[in-house]
């Protein structure tokens, strides 16, 4: 085990994404037995009202999704909320070694989620500036709540591929939450990115990615949503991820914090109990590996 890093898993491996009129395909209480079972040492938080603080079963909060539109001022304004309601969660958190991530993310580019992978324009030049200034408010917003926020770079939204990575990180001074799959889809190299920009790395998803299955997938038309539910977002080991070089990678610059393993998928798709076994597998790949 490496002292400096825990490594946490998240609803969204289990197809749980948001809270509605369906119930989600496990408990909470399920997923949380299946997570620490499998030796995780955290979870991230998933959709506000699955998990309870009170009901982790040992496990420590390792960040959770706050999603808001940067693109549109009063969007943003109205989803301003939702961030501080989420921070009251952290807030009720166990305390932890390292304090749970509020994981920004941007609520999408209907064009690029519709055409994921980085092959459809993102922002224009004039409308990076406000994008970007939206952004830091909510770090802000974070930072006087007492949480260092981390900021998803994601496929389908307007910060994409490794060019709006880096426009981003000229223009905010929020740190990164690097997800490995995201970035290999988007055409990027996470190796190569986690040296790139290792001193704005404050958070990081490991997740493997398969570029045949996207290539398949936009050449049927399909969006981001039926991609993840295709496997676009591969088991550890069964997609182009070079996991040794990453894992390598994060000791050689020492990265110090939460490693969240994910793998993206619908509710449906799957059976539960493939989704606990892929889990419990991405764990022991980690753990050969000495994560």
């Amino acid at each position: 085990m490496n002292a400096r890093v825990m490594v946490a898993n998240a609803p969204v491996s289990f197809g749980v994404f948001g809270l509605t009129d369906v119930p989600p395909p496990l408990s909470a209480d399920e997923m949380v037995h299946a997570v620490s079972g499998a030796g995780y040492e955290g979870i991230d938080l998933g959709p506000i009202g699955y998990l309870s603080m009170d009901r982790l079963g040992g496990l420590l909060l390792a960040g959770g999704w706050a999603d808001l539109r940067y693109g549109d001022a009063e969007e943003f304004e109205r989803g301003l909320p939702a961030l501080e309601a989420t921070l009251d969660v952290f807030a009720a958190a166990p305390a932890a070694p390292f304090p749970p991530r509020p994981t920004l993310g941007c609520s999408g580019s209907p064009e690029r989620f519709a055409r994921p992978g980085g092959s459809v324009p993102g922002l224009t030049a004039s409308a990076w500036p406000s994008y970007a200034a939206r952004v830091q408010e909510a770090a802000n917003r974070c930072r006087d709540r007492g949480f260092e926020p981390a900021f998803h770079h994601h496929l389908g939204t307007y910060v994409e591929t490794p060019q709006d990575v880096e426009r981003l990180l000229e223009l905010t001074d929020v740190p990164l939450c690097l997800d490995t799959g995201h970035l290999l889809l988007a055409g990027g190299d996470p190796v190569a990115a986690l040296r790139a920009w290792a001193g704005r790395i404050g958070h990081v998803h490991v997740k493997d990615g398969d570029t045949a299955i996207l290539a398949q997938a936009l050449a049927d038309g399909a969006d981001l949503h039926e991609l993840m539910g295709r496997g676009g977002f591969a088991r550890l080991g069964e997609g182009e991820l070079d996991l040794p070089a990453v894992v390598g990678t994060l000791d050689e610059i020492g990265y110090a914090g939460w490693v969240v393993i994910e793998q993206d998928t619908l509710p449906g798709r799957r059976t539960v109990a493939e989704n606990i076994a892929d889990q419990a597998a991405n764990r022991r790949k980690l753990e050969e590996l000495g994560l």
